[in-house]
């Protein structure tokens, strides 16, 4: 099966009041200076395939300085069959999204028609940075295979921030409505739960993968130890809360609970953030993405569209040769890739002999 993005036209998004771009070929090579806008197409992509940025948390610092809306159109094309998105920030801040015109009551059913992967330079705080990083990535890619998880994940965040909301007025009051705990426990325990053993069952067969994935990107054996971590793991979630329930009331907050999990990345017995060299976590994090690809191809049965970003800045000649040719020549995806260096891109795509459409800015 073949999936790809055939075009995009943009409207008042970011630095683009109104442009269209083709892409007639499976590797597309985005070129131009910093601050031209190459980023911005692979962030309107990703606006197509998961309805948000990948870039920011709010909608509206994406629209065009002095505009008070956006629009982006795309037309994708699965086995010969072609079908159009568009995602629409209206004057009023209000966000429409909608398939072949038919405009969704959920963004969440969306998530998983157009599966796509993104590497982009601040994706080394997937390395460094705290479990919230770790967890988002497990879930964006559990969400794109599982239409019940995003469901359930939204419900328990959506308890969560219930829970603590009443465990803040119950301190502030000084007394507890424990039926009204009860029953917000009784909400979250099962979506926790669901949660809990889909994360447990997806990483099981996901990290040994991705330890794969990093001894060929590094090109040598490295004692990499990764395990899911989650309190679960020890026990049951509803003897979890009640043990922590004074604890909770304490600090006025749910201190135990998926919220919580962790992937632990190890290298002999250290925090791997904190020896690893810095080609160590490139290749770890490419390792992640690399490996999310093959999970999603696997379970789709056709390959995710591949957004790189300034990829060639973070890596030595080797590494971006093995890369290239293992996302240009032997997968079958369609890949966007964003340099600011002409010559060096089509020097490295004519050494693996891969054809590309040039996107120049």
């Amino acid at each position: 099966m073949s999936f790809q993005l055939n075009s995009i036209a943009l409207l008042q998004f970011k630095n683009y009041t109104n442009r269209s771009f083709l892409f007639p070929k499976k590797v597309v090579a985005i070129c131009g200076k910093n601050g031209v806008g190459k980023t911005n197409i692979l962030d309107a992509i990703h606006y197509l395939c998961f309805t948000k940025s990948y870039f920011s948390n709010s909608d509206a610092v994406n629209v065009q300085q002095g505009a008070r809306g956006f629009r982006i159109d795309g037309s994708f094309e699965q086995n010969g069959h072609t079908e159009s998105a568009a995602c629409i920030l209206r004057e009023t801040g209000k966000k429409e999204f909608s398939v072949n015109g038919e405009p969704y009551d959920k963004f969440s059913k969306h998530i998983g028609r157009y599966p796509c992967v993104i590497i982009a330079p601040d994706d080394a705080v997937l390395i460094t940075g705290g479990s919230e990083e770790r967890r988002g990535f497990i879930d964006a890619l559990i969400s794109q295979l599982d239409p019940e998880y995003l469901k359930q994940l939204i419900l328990y965040n959506k308890v969560l921030q219930q829970r603590n909301s009443f465990l803040k007025a119950a301190a502030e009051q000084g007394r507890m409505d424990e039926s009204l705990l009860a029953v917000l426990d009784e909400q979250l325990i099962p979506a926790g739960n669901f949660i809990f053993n889909k994360r447990r069952t997806t990483l099981v067969s996901f990290l040994p993968r991705v330890k794969r994935m990093y001894t060929e990107i590094a090109q040598r054996e490295e004692s990499l130890s990764l395990f899911y971590e989650s309190r679960l793991l020890e026990a049951g979630f509803e003897e979890l809360l009640l043990a922590a329930r004074q604890k909770d009331l304490a600090l006025q907050r749910t201190t135990l609970g998926i919220h919580r999990d962790d992937i632990s990345l190890q290298l002999g017995n250290q925090p791997f953030r904190n020896i690893a060299s810095q080609g160590q976590r490139k290749s770890l994090l490419f390792a992640l993405k690399l490996t999310e690809l093959e999970v999603l191809a696997a379970e789709k049965k056709f390959t995710p569209i591949l957004l790189l970003d300034d990829v060639f800045e973070k890596l030595d000649e080797d590494r971006i040769s093995s890369l290239l040719s293992q996302v240009c020549i032997e997968k079958d995806g369609q890949v966007f890739i964003t340099d600011t260096n002409k010559e060096r891109i089509i020097q490295h795509m004519q050494a693996i002999g891969a054809d590309i459409h040039l996107v120049e800015l």
